[in-house]
């Protein structure tokens, strides 16, 4: 019998940003019955919940096909012998909790291969898996998940701009960690891939495999009633913001099964995803919980990305002229006005005043008056707006804005 418990009720609409969060916990769950892969109603699934107990029974649980994204942190596994003292012999706070304990590498790949396969079943066949590690254990996790049959997409390594250093001097200063970012299968297509807003977050530079981002602490970092640090190894939110920036949309379900105190749920809400945790730990689930609360969503307006050019609208240049926004006879202008160009009314170009003038669509034209083989002319060709040229691309913009 599956007993829930809910912590803090508001009611959800499953297309707004995240308005609830709760705790369910978790005595005893059985496997779902297999079903073809379709739509699975939003009512189906825990959606801005903490499911505290067994990340498998909770998982086994879920309906296929159902999640867009998985994001996961699970387990180090990093046999740990003894404690380790920094030069003035202070100790430090190491991961040493007993989750973190495996009898064996077989027991902690049994585990590995059991929670990937859950994991992949309630992938969309649009999602896509995020999965963090250590050298400790980020190399077995990538063997079980190709063996399952992921597909790896991309590995990232983000690079702490703030790492412990190596106290005993022994060996270089663990200063990263590697993400793999992987699609449920080898055939898969349409997974969310937000190529320009990540542009965008980079300075309108093409976003690379190594992020330098700080580690957690300050005010983000959660404590504990002592005043320590409650989770050892909470993930900056930083971090989960280019995740799920990169890798989702608004409104999409988000999957961590290795909550911890919440960044994934708190970053979630933030952007207008919705989550479902999974947290084993009762006193994490609980911080998760009060720590989400606080987080506010951000609004409609501020939740906008920049698109790519594929995801946008068609508009043909001869919308622009149909519209009035472009008339015939328009002289259009390339770089410095070295080119010029004047439409005609079926919306192609005609390239300079002699009677066997070049003629054809603005691309074509754009690149026939620089001798190329092909060109984008909707940022080759200008318009006079007073004395300043501006590119035509604008006023397609302009033509998207208004639907």
């Amino acid at each position: 019998m599956t007993q829930f418990c809910i912590l803090r009720q508001a009611a959800i609409d499953a297309e707004s940003p995240v308005t609830q969060c709760g705790v369910m916990s978790v005595s005893k769950s059985k496997s779902p019955r297999k079903t073809a892969l379709k739509a699975v109603p939003r009512a189906a699934l825990p959606l801005d919940m903490i499911l505290q107990g067994d990340c498998l029974e909770h998982l086994r649980a879920l309906p296929d096909a159902s999640i867009d994204l998985v994001f996961a942190d699970p387990p180090y596994n990093l046999q740990l012998k003894g404690e380790l003292h920094r030069p003035d012999q202070s100790k430090v706070d190491a991961v040493d909790d007993d989750w973190d304990k495996f009898d064996s590498f077989a027991a902690y790949d049994a585990f590995t291969r059991a929670w990937l396969a859950e994991a992949r079943r309630v992938l969309k066949p649009t999602g896509t898996l995020w999965v963090i590690g250590s050298y400790h254990n980020i190399f077995r996790v990538g063997t079980a998940l190709q063996d399952i049959g992921f597909w790896i997409l991309n590995d990232i390594i983000w690079r702490k701009t703030n790492p412990m250093p190596n106290f005993r001097g022994t060996r270089f200063a663990n200063a990263h960690e590697t993400l793999i970012w992987a699609a449920r299968d080898e055939k898969a297509t349409g997974y969310t891939f937000n190529y320009q807003a990540m542009k965008a977050l980079n300075e309108d530079v093409q976003m690379r495999s190594d992020w330098s981002l700080p580690l957690c602490n300050g005010h983000e970092r959660v404590k504990g009633a002592d005043g320590r640090k409650l989770h050892p190894t909470q993930k900056p939110e930083s971090l989960l913001h280019r995740v799920l920036l990169s890798a989702s949309n608004r409104g999409d379900v988000v999957l961590d099964p290795f909550f911890g105190t919440g960044t994934t749920g708190a970053v979630a809400k933030q952007l207008g995803r919705h989550f479902i945790g999974i947290e084993a730990e009762a006193d994490y689930a609980e911080a998760a919980m009060q720590r989400i609360g606080r987080v506010e969503p951000l609004d409609a307006d501020s939740l906008d990305i920049t698109q790519s050019a594929k995801s946008q609208p068609r508009v043909p240049f001869g919308t622009l002229v149909e519209r009035g926004l472009v008339k015939p006879g328009t002289q259009l202008f390339g770089p410095a006005r070295r080119y010029q160009a004047r439409v005609r009314a079926d919306g192609s170009l005609k390239l300079g005043r002699a009677k066997d003038a070049p003629t054809g669509s603005i691309h074509k034209i754009g690149a026939a008056a620089q001798g190329a083989q092909a060109c984008n002319g909707w940022t080759f060709w200008h318009y006079k707006d007073g004395d300043r040229l501006v590119p035509i691309d604008n006023l397609r913009q302009k033509l998207r804005s208004e639907g």
